[in-house]
């Protein structure tokens, strides 16, 4: 009678045993898999957040290219004309200044990389010390021993970057111009409701 008794709780035992030994290894399981997915799920916010940022930035490239397409349409109708121009009005002019005229036209016709480069850092320049007049900043003169900082020498493709580097600038300070001129435009709003 004893020893099927002892047998009963001896495998009711081992049946609680292993069904909290299930239940632990599901609890450890449910953890693992919250925790990945947990990591997961912040890989996913960081991956949403990048593809926004890549977004933005092809949209500021797109905006860039397509200004640079319009822009280069526009120089090559100018040129086109003045070309014209100049072919209208070169039989007017003197046998010797015909030839001086149109070897010029060559000139002008043949640009090199050099020639290029010294443009683009020319208007480099030139914007950069517009942006510091923007600034109002007082231009000090440098200490003994040190020179003005200068650009680097400009390949045909730096070039372009530069010039889109240049547009991307100054698209962004007359966003910055605009709000700040937005913002003295409603603090004079506020300041005429408080006079009247």
């Amino acid at each position: 009678m004893m020893f099927p008794q002892s047998r009963h709780s001896a495998s009711s035992q081992q049946l609680k045993f292993t069904t909290s030994d299930s239940c632990d290894r599901i609890k450890d399981e449910f953890q693992f898999l919250q925790a990945q997915y947990h990591s997961l799920k912040l890989e996913c916010d960081k991956l949403a957040s990048e593809k926004s940022e890549m977004q933005r930035h092809y949209i500021m490239y797109y905006e860039m290219s397509y200004g640079l397409n319009i822009e280069m349409h526009k120089q090559a109708e100018i040129v086109k004309r003045l070309n014209g121009i100049c072919a209208q009005v070169l039989p007017y002019l003197s046998q010797e200044h015909q030839q001086q005229v149109l070897a010029a036209i060559e000139r002008a016709k043949q640009v090199t990389p050099p020639e290029m480069n010294s443009i683009i850092r020319q208007q480099l320049q030139a914007h950069q010390l517009s942006q510091l007049q923007g600034l109002a900043l007082p231009m000090t003169p440098l200490p003994l021993g040190l020179s003005q900082p200068t650009l680097p020498a400009v390949t045909t493709s730096s070039g372009l970057f530069s010039l889109s580097s240049l547009l991307a600038s100054q698209a962004q300070l007359a966003k910055e111009e605009k709000a700040s001129r937005d913002g003295a435009d409603s603090h004079r709003e506020e300041d005429g409701d408080k006079s009247d």
